[in-house]
């Protein structure tokens, strides 16, 4: 079993720890030492290649399978948010975590205690006192594994094409159904903005562009799909 981080938006987290978010997907990214890339199903689902002759891959085991970055079934992802290290007003030191404003005490100990320091103290500088940078952010991509919060197990790894996203699997994406209108959000309030929708699939294709940019839908990528479970703490 092998520990990975895991990069996730606020309204993503949010929907981890509702529980309504299972699924993952991330872009293929060809290695720069691979020459050629292809796309072959062995029976198995569709799985990147490296082909010398960009030819669709055979069975004489010249071909390398590109394996999924983020891990194989039973292999754990670790999450990575933005958050802060904050002090109560009680004296109480902990990590502060921005999507949802929780607050996680840590352990009453000297090396967690300088693990701590660390992190409140991120980002200051030479004549800075670290009262000044009291709740100061540590972007998502520097949260140590140590103040992670949310542990997953992946179920299944697959490659397919983004727009072959089922309405199924876009739910599973961590949107939320309106009970109202039956309408699909990202997050709760969406719908005052015009980004509510009854195909889940539409819902999905915008935060894709937020989160990939312009056009990145109509692109049609080969992405990887993560299928997870939560362990719960």
């Amino acid at each position: 079993m092998t520990e990975r981080g895991i990069l996730f938006s606020g309204a993503m987290v949010r929907a981890l720890l509702d529980g309504t978010k299972t699924q993952t997907r991330r872009a293929v990214m060809m290695p720069p030492s691979w020459d050629c890339i292809v796309y072959a199903d062995f029976g198995n689902g569709w799985w990147p290649y490296r082909s010398d002759d960009g030819e669709s891959p055979s069975y004489d085991n010249n071909e390398i399978p590109l394996r999924c970055p983020y891990g194989q079934p039973g292999d754990r992802l670790w999450v990575r948010e933005t958050c802060a290290g904050e002090e109560l007003r009680t004296g109480q030191d902990g990590v502060r975590y921005v999507a949802d404003n929780a607050f996680l005490p840590i352990k009453d100990s000297p090396s967690v205690a300088i693990d701590w320091l660390k992190l409140h103290t991120y980002g200051l500088k030479p004549g800075q006192r670290p009262g000044s940078l009291m709740g100061r952010k540590v972007p998502s991509i520097h949260m140590p594994r140590w103040a992670s919060r949310i542990l997953l197990e992946i179920v299944s790894a697959r490659v397919e094409r983004l727009q072959d996203i089922s309405q199924r699997d876009a739910v599973a994406e961590g949107l939320v159904r309106l009970p109202a209108s039956g309408r699909y959000v990202v997050t709760q309030g969406d719908q005052y903005f015009g980004l509510a929708d009854p195909d889940p699939r539409v819902v999905y294709s915008n935060l894709w562009e937020s989160l990939n940019g312009a056009g990145s839908w109509d692109a049609n990528p080969w992405v990887w799909m993560v299928e997870f479970r939560r362990i719960e703490p």
